[in-house]
């Protein structure tokens, strides 16, 4: 199974930090963001990964290299500017293929597992099932949410009052879900998410674990501090 990382966000909110670093470069506990996402997917053999770049997307190339350090294989999708979440994966449907693959945004940090989600990934078959997604309990920067977890594992896009969960950027999906999307033009992810769960092909399940969108310098300092307890 492969992964992809997504690594081509500006990070206009981390400024001055981003100006000359590419935010999945900056550290948290020592090492870059995405380099924590590398370990863990090497960590269940997923060893054949696509990071798409577009802002200093060379110092990602010189940074990361091929991958061989952490026992992996990379290979970069270079856009010219960022094509947003669906049009990113879209223009690297190529180098994906035609079986699912895992997404996880490059600006998190989170100790999740990739198993269940792989075994997750593997039952997705096109056309019952599109996509499986992680979710987390709401941050203070996202109070209502963005999707609904109901009993039976679907999601649906507009949850019951109080019972929204937020999306977590850590995803499977089946490339069927990307079909429409034309490769080499922006395109947001969310428009197709809903329009899957709205058929009863998207499900879900709640990331148990530590999960930090490092969105802001002040969430980046959470994350070194939690990032430098980690065992390396």
């Amino acid at each position: 199974m492969k992964a992809m990382i997504l690594a081509a966000g500006r990070g206009e909110r981390m400024r001055p930090l981003t100006d000359h670093t590419p935010k999945p470069l900056l550290l948290a506990g020592g090492r870059p963001l995405i380099e924590w996402h590398i370990r863990s997917l090497a960590a269940v053999g997923i060893r054949q990964l696509v990071i798409n770049h577009a802002w200093l997307g060379a110092q990602i190339e010189q940074s990361l290299g091929d991958g061989d350090r952490w026992g992996v294989d990379i290979a970069y999708s270079p856009e010219a500017s960022a094509l947003e979440t669906a049009g990113g994966i879209a223009t690297a449907l190529p180098l994906l293929g035609n079986a699912p693959f895992l997404v996880v945004n490059g600006d998190v940090l989170s100790d999740v597992d990739f198993a269940p989600l792989q075994q997750q990934a593997a039952q997705l078959d096109g056309k019952t099932r599109l996509a499986h997604l992680l979710l987390v309990d709401n941050p203070p920067h996202n109070p209502a949410g963005d999707f609904g977890l109901l009993d039976n594992g679907l999601l649906v896009a507009t949850p019951a009052a109080g019972n929204g969960l937020t999306f977590s950027g850590i995803a499977a999906y089946h490339p069927a879900l990307f079909a429409s999307t034309a490769a080499g033009q922006p395109a947001k992810l969310a428009p197709l998410l809903r329009e899957a769960m709205a058929q009863g092909q998207v499900s879900g399940s709640r990331l148990d674990g530590m999960w930090l969108d490092v969105g802001t310098p002040e969430r980046l300092a959470e994350a070194d501090a939690i990032a430098a307890g980690w065992s390396v």
